[in-house]
């Protein structure tokens, strides 16, 4: 079976995804390997890559990568995205993944990133859905939303510039987060998310990456991390409100102890907690189904499925 490997490299993290196309075209994991390297440090304010987030995140990626041929992969798609395609210095970074890693790295268009992560919900969810999906995507630097009806076709797309590293640099400035940060956060979201369009009748929604995972895995203390149980998993809104709640009062020593919540995330997990909450409130829906895949997999079947999308 042929073999390949996507890597996605994100504001906040690094995703390396290996898979087999089996032969009746659906994709199977080898293996799967995420680290945290904040690439997008500071880039909200600066425009630019930090030297530090830079050199973390190509240490990771020429790691990822090596692996990837390791285990045999005929190739290697590499995505970048919020960060890379802010940053000012962006040619930088691609130069040096070159180099370093001997890989390409594609800055994708947020309206891709949108419809990748839309392919890779709808694989898992919208085959059998009885009504339209709605995907959010939550970022370091931006959020997706993808609304698609029940036969994979899309209606809206967008990627909106608030991600939970974004939202906390530009807004939070004490810990735990004072009463007036998180109402800045939550009018900065309120006022971006008046832009979606009224939420399809019937939709089910779909949550997709770190900050939505991570949730499931507080929600449900489940340490060490088990996809098995993650993947297709439900937050329910008053679980959301309850979450953000306890996350934005809590000082970010305790969050780092927290069962479930991988210590380099803890500082930008409650603007996270609260870009979903309100993505929620805004579509006027109760519950968020959750996706363990994303981007890395809708690249997967983009650049390398046996009909490409």
């Amino acid at each position: 079976m042929p073999r390949y490997a996507t890597i996605d490299v994100g504001t906040n993290s690094v995703l390396l995804l290996v898979a087999d196309r089996l032969p009746d075209g659906r994709f199977q994991a080898v293996e799967e390997r995420a680290e945290i390297t904040r690439l997008g440090r500071g880039v909200d304010k600066s425009r630019r890559l930090s030297p530090e987030g830079m050199e973390t995140t190509l240490q990771v990626l020429s790691d990822f990568a090596s692996q990837a041929r390791r285990l045999g992969a005929e190739a290697i798609a590499v995505s970048a995205t919020s960060a890379a395609r802010d940053a000012e210095n962006g040619a930088e970074f691609l130069s040096a993944a070159r180099d370093r890693a001997g890989v390409t790295v594609d800055i994708i268009s947020g309206e891709l990133e949108a419809q990748l992560s839309f392919t890779s919900a709808y694989a898992d969810f919208g085959r059998d859905a009885a009504g339209p999906l709605v995907v959010v995507d939550i970022g370091g630097g931006s959020t997706e939303f993808i609304y698609g009806d029940a036969q994979g076709r899309v209606a809206f797309r967008h990627s909106f510039d608030v991600g939970s590293v974004r939202m906390t640099e530009r807004y939070v400035r004490t810990d735990p987060l004072s009463a007036e940060d998180r109402a800045r956060v939550e009018s900065h979201l309120r006022e971006t998310f008046s832009a979606l369009p009224p939420c399809p009748p019937g939709a089910q929604m779909v949550g997709i990456a770190g900050t939505v995972t991570t949730l499931f895995t507080l929600q449900h203390a489940i340490d060490p991390y088990d996809s098995a149980r993650v993947h297709g998993g439900t937050l329910s809104r008053a679980e959301l409100e309850a979450l953000a709640d306890k996350l934005c009062r809590m000082p970010l020593a305790e969050r780092q102890a927290l069962p479930g919540l991988q210590p380099k995330r803890a500082d930008v997990i409650p603007a996270g907690a609260l870009i979903l909450l309100e993505g929620v409130r805004a579509l006027g829906l109760e519950r968020c189904l959750v996706s363990d895949r994303g981007l890395r997999w809708g690249l997967l079947a983009h650049r390398f499925g046996a009909t490409r999308s």
